[in-house]
């Protein structure tokens, strides 16, 4: 039951470990490493790939470059709006030549009056800032024209000038580094910019509609706009969202901390009522953006770079953009993906007010919120009775104008990023994505700008039960010195992403470049079929005739592509994948090779998942635990049996010490002709004495022919007293150690066959019982030899006395036992002491004698002398038959004093035996 019970202890301990395990992984969440490439396109090879710089004849693009300030895709025309110029470049033959198909040149003529006002000349240009699609036909660009914004309408297929300037402030910045955004819903065009020449009042701007007023936001008030950096802007449903950054004004107790932001207006607002928020945004509401690592504490991700259209995200519509960590902190980004339906959720939810301007800020109680509901468009929802936002309540635009910053914050999809990257002393900085790829389009594939002038391809896991995670794919380095530097400077930025399915290409923009870039690199795996799939690039498939090739738009059939499967069981062939790239001349080159491709593919076919590591190590301590527990339990029964058989033949041979009393009494012949079935009974209780004293010398009693052995103890016998001798038994317990000597059973006395022998040995020579005779009885051995071995307390006046007048024809005998018999150390050291050196010891001798060893030949000695006593008779060896213990427990009728005064005659008395 025990060997059991040992058993499931390793078993539980298991289940324990597995339950602690999994309990503090969901408690807590590691924070995601960097996920290595499993391709990496060298800059050799990026060499290749097509660029455009600009006009190279115009001295100005010498001088500064390109400039490049967006990029637009209409159709199959791709259009770059650049400094002074708007380029359109054919899709269909870009991949042969890089080579716009039309160009716009719109040069300033207010430069002279840009250098009197103090600015830098290269800021005098007009850098192209808006370049929208207003419908069908016509394209709306606007640019800053050497700080005095102006807006152009231009014919989407010539770049013909339709109409006349506009004014374009409040639409385009004043000058190039300041953010904008804008876009045409419902006739009306959404700017969000600065205003003024000093880029002090930031501004969200309704305008160029017809019939409807044009609206702003607040001037100068921070609760709605804080020094914002506009990124995006979207036309979804009855609002058009603001995509921004800027510094929370919740949060100046620690500085300037950026917080990225969604805000909303509503397509149908008209403006308050004359008496509160005339001319301004009745719907104005934003909240804050969540892209953060979960834990106990939350690492966030607060500045949004980048931000795509609404795309399908699981079935739902959803935007994703790039977030980094504050200017001043380490360096990390992620991607994030929104819900719609959560952006609005959280507009529906409580708004955060601050009481006054030392408190912290907290949500509004409901009962303070008016109604209709402040946020909401006329004509829909709580406010379907008004017709217009100029019919509002007072309260509810007073509302709207304190409290337009909501207390919640949208969540991101699945509470966490898709992808980080904290690593890399590089920020990313711009985002596509194609949700639609693959054969089947049912892949999501993102690719990410950095500031190092790279583009990541990631597969994303966007699923909260996808058996998968993000995939970095691709780790391209795109930036061409020769082709984006400007002047011998470098800027690795990428300020702009465009993606071009139809024709297999991804545009990268540099501030002096476009780089075209293939959406993949499939030919390079060549004929390894390996190779092929274990790219998990969904734009790749291994055809039948035996090749990697691009997917081409329509491929349907005959192909095979495996994104999640295990590769590892494929042949290697990496000399295949050499031989077979596009040349031949640089074949050995890592410019048309895959680079880390060994590498990738030795890990992919040495990677375990964790959780079966962890399971193999504890079934194995399991295992291992429960064999050693066996062998253990095995060896230990081996053990005892072999201890019990050892103790079945030699009874003393499990006690504690180098020379026992069986050994001691062979040595001496004392039980020579024993028979082997007399034997010790194991479980008898000993008590071993020294000859030798070994403690101070103090008064003992004796009792006139009647000192020796306590009745009733089996093994208080001869042969044990000798043995006491003996210096090696030094190790056993001593006097000092056990203080009581307990009474034994009268019972044992029949059985002590060591007695009986020694008793009989002693008839030889003297008339006493015979040893036949049925009667038990006990031979006590001389005076002191008695004392030595069983002294009792002269203090306590307990002591034996002699029922009769003592000498050797005695026949009768009476032990007096007390109540609480006590024995002191001293007297018996005193006692013995006397004994072996045959001085008598006076009652205040307190001479402590050195214990030595005593030899076999002073053993000799000692039985030879006992014997002689015994041969005498007269008295040193006295025969207690059943008669004389009959009154084995009569009342003590002897005192300390008596024993005390017959002292020095057992003494003298024994000597004259000797």
């Amino acid at each position: 039951m025990a060997l059991t019970n040992w058993l499931w202890r390793p078993l539980l301990l298991l289940w324990m470990l597995i339950l602690t395990s999994c309990l503090a992984e969901s408690a807590s969440t590691a924070f995601p490493k960097d996920l290595e490439p499993l391709n990496v396109v060298s800059s050799e090879q990026s060499y290749q790939y097509p660029g455009f710089q600009g006009l190279i004849q115009d001295n100005d693009t010498l001088r500064l470059g390109l400039d490049f300030q967006r990029m637009l895709r209409i159709n199959h025309m791709l259009y770059i709006a650049a400094r002074d110029h708007v380029f359109a470049v054919n899709l269909t033959t870009a991949s042969e030549e890089f080579v716009p198909q039309l160009k716009l040149t719109w040069k300033s003529k207010d430069v002279s009056k840009c250098t009197v006002r103090g600015k830098n000349s290269d800021e005098c240009y007009n850098y192209i800032k808006v370049l929208v699609p207003r419908n069908d036909e016509t394209l709306f660009a606007c640019g800053t024209n050497a700080f005095n914004p102006t807006c152009r309408n231009y014919k989407i297929n010539s770049l013909e000038l339709v109409g006349e300037e506009v004014v374009g402030q409040a639409r385009c910045p004043f000058e190039s580094s300041q953010s904008n955004v804008g876009l045409f819903a419902g006739g009306d065009f959404y700017s969000a910019t600065m205003t003024d020449f000093l880029a002090s009042d930031a501004v969200i701007y309704r305008s160029l509609g017809e019939g409807r007023p044009v609206l702003r936001t607040v001037k100068y008030d921070s609760k709605w706009l804080r020094e914002p950096h506009f990124l995006h802007a979207i036309d979804y449903g009855n609002y058009v969202y603001f995509f921004l950054s800027e510094i929370a004004v919740e949060y100046t107790a620690l500085g300037k901390v950026v917080f990225s932001r969604v805000a909303r207006v509503c397509k149908n607002d008209n403006g308050g009522s004359p008496r509160v928020l005339d001319r301004y945004w009745t719907s104005f509401l934003k909240a804050r953006l969540n892209c953060s690592v979960p834990g106990d504490s939350f690492f966030y991700f607060d500045v949004l770079q980048s931000l795509t259209n609404v795309l399908q995200i699981n079935q739902r519509p959803a935007v994703i953009g790039v977030f980094t960590t504050q200017a001043n902190s380490i360096p990390g980004s992620a991607v994030c993906a929104f819900y719609m339906d959560d952006i609005e959720k959280v507009f529906n939810g409580k708004f955060k007010e601050q009481r006054n301007s030392d408190s912290s800020w907290t949500p509004v109680a409901d009962e303070n919120v008016p109604r209709p509901r402040p946020g909401t468009c006329a004509g829909d929802g709580p406010a379907s009775d008004y017709k217009s936002s100029v019919q509002f309540p007072d309260e509810m635009l007073t509302f709207i104008k304190s409290y337009p910053l909501m207390d919640e914050a949208v969540p991101s999809v699945n509470d966490r990023p898709c992808f980080t990257r904290t690593s890399s002393r590089s920020k990313l900085t711009q985002i596509v994505v194609d949700v639609s790829a693959g054969p089947h389009k049912d892949w999501t594939v993102m690719f990410l700008g950095s500031d190092d002038g790279r583009v990541l391809k990631v597969l994303a896991s966007t699923h909260p039960n996808d058996s998968f995670g993000s995939k970095l794919l691709e780790d391209i380095d795109v930036y061409n010195p020769s082709k984006c530097n400007v002047q011998g400077q470098e800027d690795r930025t990428v300020l702009g992403l465009e993606l071009d399915k139809d024709h297999h290409a991804l545009f990268v923009a540099f501030t002096g470049c476009v780089i075209r870039v293939p959406l993949s690199r499939c030919t390079q795996h060549g004929a390894c079929k390996k190779a092929c799939l274990a790219s998990r690039d969904p734009y790749c498939i291994w055809l039948r005739t035996g090749s990697c090739a691009n997917m081409a738009p329509g491929f349907k059939a005959g192909f095979e592509q495996d994104i999640e499967g295990d590769h590892s069981f494929y042949s290697n062939c990496h000399a295949d994948v050499l031989a077979t790239t596009r040349n031949q001349e640089s074949a050995a080159d890592s410019a048309y090779g895959v680079r880390r491709l060994p590498e990738i593919e030795q890990r992919t076919s040495a990677n375990v998942h964790y959780t079966l590591l962890i399971a193999c190590v504890l079934v194995a301590f399991f295992l291992g635990a429960m064999l050693s527990g066996f062998l253990v339990s095995c060896y230990c029964s081996r053990s005892a049996a072999h201890r019990a058989r050892r103790l079945g033949k030699d009874p003393e041979a499990s006690l504690p010490h180098a020379l026992s009393l069986r050994s001691l009494a062979k040595l001496n012949g004392l039980l020579e002709g024993h028979s082997k079935d007399d034997k010790l009974d194991v479980s008898t209780p000993k008590m071993y004495s020294s000859f030798i004293p070994n403690g101070c010398a103090e008064p003992h009693l004796h009792t006139p022919g009647h000192q020796g052995l306590q009745l009733g103890d089996p093994d208080l016998n001869l042969s044990q007293s000798l043995s006491q001798g003996d210096g090696e038994l030094s190790g056993l317990p001593t006097p000092d150690s056990t203080p009581e000597l307990p009474i034994k059973s009268m019972r044992a006395l029949r059985h002590h066959q060591y007695e009986k022998n020694q008793n009989c040995n002693n008839a030889k020579d003297k008339s006493g019982p015979s040893c036949s005779s049925s009667q038990s009885f006990m031979a006590v051995v001389g005076n002191s030899l008695s004392q030595q071995g069983f002294p009792f307390s002269h203090q306590n006046g307990n002591g034996l006395s002699n029922g009769a007048a003592h000498g050797a024809g005695a026949s009768s005998t009476s032990l007096h036992i007390p109540e609480e018999r006590k024995v002191l150390n001293d007297e018996r050291a005193m006692t013995a002491s006397g004994r072996v050196s045959g001085v008598p010891h006076h009652h205040h001798s307190q001479q402590s004698l050195p214990q030595t060893v005593v030899d076999v030949s002073a053993l000799d000695e000692l039985l030879k002398h006992i014997h002689e006593v015994s041969a005498s008779g007269t008295g040193g060896i006295k025969v207690l038959t059943s008669s004389s213990s009959s009154s084995l427990f009569p009342v003590p009728s002897a005192s300390a004093g008596h024993h005390h005064n017959h002292h020095h005659h057992h003494f003298h008395h024994l000597h004259h035996h000797h």
